[in-house]
């Protein structure tokens, strides 16, 4: 008794059930890899966008005559001017790493990266006090990607240029403290009529917290917030070893 003949689709099968699988995965790879190498040369020339502002800011003026410029200003404080307590809230509030870190924090664009993929924004910077002040002698205050690359690049050049001290001595005589106080002394003297040296520890904690948002923690437009704020740049302190608890806690209001 003869075989029933195979069909052409009984001899196909394998064709039939694998070949196309196995041309789905290569568009698939095929498809990743060109997307990728889309992204890589959409940053590629986001980057040249940015080192090209960067390079622009400098040939319209030097980092040198900006940071003259800066220190001509009358009410400008040299760091030896400023509390440490001061000085030292600034950077657990501001940038914790400042005193480890190259001008940028990987671990902080780390997050802001994620941050602002997540919510499709660019809410989170992830910025640095050194991104801060190329920020704020060079650019402006839009959160553009080709900005923010400049800004990068802006900040390296600072590292390179000045030292850690001088850095944190731009910062605080170049940032907004609301009600028209551009420099720690000017709002030192504005808020609490004094020179900044002369500031209690309550006083140098809710200054160092204004910066943040100033049009929400100024003490003059919100009071409660700012004393909020307040709390939170001690705890930040606490948490990263600027003070221990007993020291955190007698730093209030009327304890000086």
């Amino acid at each position: 008794m003869s075989r029933p003949a195979r069909s052409p689709t009984d001899r196909g099968t394998k064709e039939v059930i694998f070949l196309p699988r196995k041309r789905l995965f290569k568009w698939i790879r095929r498809i990743f890899l060109l997307a990728l190498l889309a992204a890589l040369c959409a940053l590629g020339v986001l980057v040249y966008e940015g080192y090209a502002l960067y390079r622009d800011a400098l040939a319209e003026q030097s980092l040198e005559d900006r940071v003259a410029e800066i220190r001509e200003n009358p009410s400008y404080a040299p760091i030896s001017d400023l509390p440490q307590t001061y000085l030292d809230a600034v950077v657990a509030v501001e940038d914790h790493r400042f005193y480890q870190h190259f001008g940028v924090d990987v671990f902080s664009i780390g997050r802001a990266v994620w941050q602002n993929l997540t919510t499709q924004s660019l809410a989170e910077g992830g910025s640095t006090i050194t991104q801060q002040l190329a920020k704020n002698l060079y650019f402006t205050q839009d959160k553009e990607f080709v900005r923010k690359i400049a800004e990068v690049f802006m900040a390296l050049h600072i590292e390179h240029s000045y030292s850690k001290d001088v850095i944190l001595e731009l910062y605080v005589n170049s940032i907004y403290f609301g009600d028209g106080y551009y420099c720690v002394r000017d709002a030192s003297l504005g808020y609490f009529g004094k020179e900044p040296i002369e500031m209690t520890n309550y006083e140098c904690t809710l200054l160092a917290g204004i910066p943040n948002a100033p049009s929400v923690y100024a003490p003059t437009v919100n009071p409660d917030l700012a004393a909020q704020r307040q709390r939170h740049v001690v705890a930040q302190m606490v948490e990263n070893g600027y003070l221990t608890q007993e020291e955190a806690d007698a730093i209030v209001p009327d304890a000086e």
